[in-house]
């Protein structure tokens, strides 16, 4: 009787756990049917790319827009303007000049010093005084030689010009000076000569008239003639006084280089 009472709680047991863990057993088989039979399309190669014809999603307003930096445009800087070249004058710029010396053919000789003065600024092209009144000229008598009634030489060279404390190199040329002419007068030349014209005429009036008449007369003749020669022949001095007004022309531009003397 005990033993088939434990037999009997053997087989309950066996049929408990045999209930349990059949049970178990048929929902994993369940769940394993279930994983087998799962669909085609859930094993299928996905294919993220847009179908054609259709555009790209944009992005929505939560998205921030992406900002392109301007690019840097560098501008070149202003050009510097020229300078204005230096003050010069031109070839053939007229002068006017007032001696400050005065220059006579019977006293002075060639190479003496002549100094005159600018009688006025002298200004370049754009107005610029390039020399001023006042700048003191200087030169020398190039050639030089009384005259006959008929004319006498004055030429007078200038290669300098002074001012500011500073010399520079000028070449000019004399084109009208106020110059005088002067006679000298009954000079021992000259009565020498008058004198052998009147010796001559006497002795030639002797010779023809053969008396004290004839000798009168040819010696008035002959101081005639000679006084006439005297007067043909006597020396013109020519003058230019101080003060007196020249023209020059510039013969080659003018810088304001200066020089060392």
């Amino acid at each position: 009787m005990y033993a088939t009472g434990k037999v009997s709680l053997l087989v309950g047991a066996a049929a408990v756990v045999w209930a349990c863990g059949g049970g178990q057993s048929d929902q994993q088989a369940q769940q394993g049917r279930d994983l087998s039979l799962a669909p085609a399309e859930s094993v299928a190669q996905l294919n993220d790319q847009p179908a054609a014809g259709t555009q790209p999603a944009q992005p929505s307003a939560a998205q921030p827009a992406r900002t392109t930096t301007p690019k840097r445009t560098t501008t070149a800087p202003p050009a510097r303007p020229k300078p204005a070249p230096p003050p010069m004058l031109a070839a053939g710029t007229s002068l006017g000049l007032t001696a400050a010396d005065s220059i006579n053919s019977r006293h002075n000789k060639k190479g003496d010093p002549v100094r005159a003065t600018a009688a006025e600024a002298v200004r370049d092209d754009r107005g610029r005084v390039v020399i001023p009144a006042g700048a003191v000229f200087t030169g020398t008598v190039s050639d030089i030689a009384p005259g006959t009634p008929g004319g006498g030489r004055l030429v007078i060279t200038f290669n300098r010009v002074g001012f500011g404390g500073k010399t520079y190199a000028v070449e000019a040329q004399v084109e009208a000076m106020d110059t005088t002419r002067q006679g000298r007068g009954i000079t021992t030349g000259t009565a020498a000569k008058v004198g052998a014209g009147a010796v001559i005429g006497g002795i030639a009036g002797r010779l023809i008239g053969g008396n004290k008449t004839g000798t009168a007369v040819g010696a008035a003749a002959g101081a005639a003639a000679g006084a006439g020669v005297a007067h043909a022949t006597r020396d013109i001095d020519v003058i230019l006084p101080a003060g007196a007004n020249l023209a020059i022309r510039l013969s080659a531009p003018f810088n304001l280089t200066p020089i060392t003397e």
